[in-house]
């Protein structure tokens, strides 16, 4: 994810926001041994972990990146800051609105003013969440949705399972140990079919179950 986020263009800035929770601690080392600012905070309300790494770093704006999508693609990440670069009125940026990529290849941009509103009226799974007030709220922020064709939101490459890890290590194993570009990852995949069962059969959460 570091490798990633260092790759992508207009990223001024990359920090791990992790929690304040023993279980951290090895993330917060490996930040440390990768010269990566980290910055520590609540472990179940997320939001407020984003708001002090937003804080901390002095940001216009915040590129969310989660840990369970390791195959981030730093073309990606370039062009939803682009995208946020060429219209800051924009309070939210992400591949996710209209889902055509696989699930795993999230990017998602919030702007800090629309951060700092989300703090200020969000509650209850919203702030595990951290974003999904601004697209799934009482009420409407100016956003934007990035999409590709031909879509590929039937592929998982998110990490939440024993299944999803097993299918994560082939594919590194057939990629390379390198951040990948979005189209190797399908490409691969359509030709993998092994790859894809190994999690075809995952599940993935509703947004309010966490």
């Amino acid at each position: 994810m570091v490798r990633a986020a260092r790759e992508s263009h207009g990223v001024d800035d990359v920090a791990i926001a992790t929690s304040t929770a023993s279980g951290d601690d090895a993330v917060a080392e490996l930040g440390a041994d990768l010269g990566v600012r980290v910055i520590r905070g609540s472990e179940d309300d997320v939001l407020s972990r984003f708001v002090l790494a937003r804080s901390e770093t002095g940001a216009d704006a915040v590129v969310r990146l989660t840990a369970d999508c390791p195959l981030a693609d730093p073309s990606l990440i370039s062009k939803v800051v682009a995208v946020w670069r060429a219209d800051p009125s924009l309070d939210y940026v992400a591949t996710t609105l209209i889902r055509t990529l696989p699930r795993g290849l999230d990017v998602e941009l919030v702007s800090a003013p629309a951060l700092a509103e989300a703090d200020a009226e969000a509650d209850g799974y919203h702030r595990t969440h951290v974003t999904s007030y601004l697209y799934a709220g009482p009420r409407a922020f100016r956003t934007m949705g990035l999409v590709v064709q031909p879509p590929a939101n039937d592929l998982r490459v998110t990490l939440d399972t024993v299944e999803d890890a097993a299918a994560l290590d082939a594919m590194v194993a057939a990629l390379g140990d390198r951040p990948p570009a979005w189209h190797e990852v399908v490409e691969l995949l359509r030709s993998r079919s092994d790859i894809v069962d190994i999690n075809a059969d995952v599940k993935q959460k509703a947004l309010a179950e966490g």
